[in-house]
């Protein structure tokens, strides 16, 4: 990117690429986990992004158990608003946290999610919106430069999840977040399609399990899905203990692993 197009980009930050227990994973010992207790190549938190645009304020995707330590690393005191993908322990786990803050400053944040999702936190966390506002996603957002859409994709054995796609329709750019999904429908799939930049969920290389018993897509299964959707570039991420960062994968062009900290001009 030239420094122009810098200046006019969003930065996306990944604070965790973990799946919904992290790694290490506190009862296991296999050589990654180990490691991930020493040196700390594979050591992963719950998955977030943050995006970092002055359009935007502080805006993550997802607010999971982690949430407080990653606002740590990252230095920062203050968050306006989130995206929810879903409304699972790894992604929500931190709001009540969130919500705490925001009483002690007198901020309100801003959680913009489906209604079925706020209604499945709201019955979680009944007290929390006396300090978060929640805000029904019923059509597209616009929020800065970018158009938000948001649509239900399959998460197998855990149900569904919700999948966003940015759009900045005068710069014909556009880049879609797709943590937790499996065995999308070809109307789910066409979001997809195209994009500059596709973040998308792969908690194993290869995944031994059968179908049903499942929620996420492997590596393999999202090399071949990825010649059908041709986004310009991929990042993997809510990986297990199963991806060893150490290793060398076969992985087609343009397709990466998420690191924690990596930092992607869209």
């Amino acid at each position: 990117m030239s420094a122009e197009e810098t200046a006019r980009s969003t930065a996306i930050t990944f604070w965790g690429t973990g799946d919904s227990m992290g790694v290490p994973r506190v009862y296991c010992d296999c050589s990654v986990c180990e490691e991930a207790r020493s040196s700390g190549t594979n050591r992963r938190k719950r998955s977030l992004v943050h995006l970092n645009d002055p359009e935007l304020g502080v805006l993550l995707i997802d607010c999971g158990p982690d949430w407080r330590d990653q606002m740590e690393a990252a230095g920062l005191r203050r968050l306006d608003r989130i995206l929810i993908t879903h409304a699972h322990f790894d992604h929500i786990g931190g709001l009540a946290e969130w919500a705490d803050m925001c009483r002690w400053t007198g901020i309100a944040g801003e959680a913009y999610a489906k209604p079925d999702v706020i209604d499945e936190v709201l019955t979680r966390f009944p007290w929390i919106g006396r300090n978060i506002t929640f805000i029904p996603i019923e059509g597209p957002l616009q929020l800065g430069r970018w158009r938000v859409d948001c649509w239900k994709v399959n998460h197998g054995k855990n149900g569904y999840s919700y999948a966003f796609r940015f759009s900045d329709l005068a710069a014909g750019r556009s880049w879609a977040y797709c943590s937790d999904a499996i065995s999308l429908t070809e109307e789910q799939l066409m979001p997809l399609m195209n994009l500059d930049l596709l973040i998308l969920g792969t908690s194993f290389y290869e995944e031994p399990f059968p179908l049903h018993t499942r929620s996420v897509y492997d590596v393999k299964e999202a090399a071949a899905l990825l010649e059908r959707l041709k986004p310009k570039q991929t990042v993997l991420t809510h990986m297990s203990h199963d991806i060893d960062l150490r290793r060398e994968y076969p992985l087609p062009a343009d397709v990466r692993f998420a690191l924690t900290g990596m930092i992607i001009q869209v």
